[in-house]
């Protein structure tokens, strides 16, 4: 019962630090494009969606990990039925599983964050450029969607 209890707590472990660490990476990427945005809608407030958008950018890490932990909750039981024996070793493959997108999910957020601080610098100077300001921010995000494939890999793997 303890190897059980001890499977089960590792792979709740796991789906928490998805969570926290995608979300935490989020909230600082999308604090930091605020507080740039913020400047530029003083000077201009008609800038505000564009800069919106921008902000909202580094938001998809904390919703990619927030995925990844439903994910294990969900086969592991937690969520929508009794929870299931998980030996140690799986409870092991579960937290392995959640890694992934909870380190890049943290990490890219922050850059993302920043890049797309620096596009909302660009649009306002240069509002017909937002595209471009998109372009720069997303290609952080090709490395979030890695992490979230290899996290679904893993897990689906157990």
């Amino acid at each position: 019962m303890i190897e059980t209890m001890s499977g089960l707590s590792l792979a709740i472990v796991g789906a928490a630090f998805a969570v926290l660490l995608a979300g935490i990476g989020s909230a600082i990427g999308i604090g930091i494009v605020g507080q740039t945005a913020a400047g530029v809608v003083t000077e201009d407030p008609d800038k505000f969606g564009p800069t919106l958008l921008l902000q909202a950018l580094p938001g998809t890490q904390g919703i990619y990990g927030l995925l990844i932990g439903f994910l294990i909750l969900q086969r592991t039981g937690m969520i929508g039925g009794t929870p299931m024996e998980v030996s140690m070793a799986e409870g092991w493959l579960y937290l392995f599983s959640a890694l992934p997108i909870a380190f890049v999910g943290l990490m890219s957020a922050i850059a993302q964050g920043k890049a797309a601080a620096s596009g909302v610098l660009l649009i306002s100077k240069r509002p017909e450029e937002l595209g471009k300001a998109i372009i720069y921010a997303v290609m952080v995000e090709t490395y979030a969607v890695l992490a979230l494939l290899m996290s679904i890999m893993i897990l689906f793997g157990i």
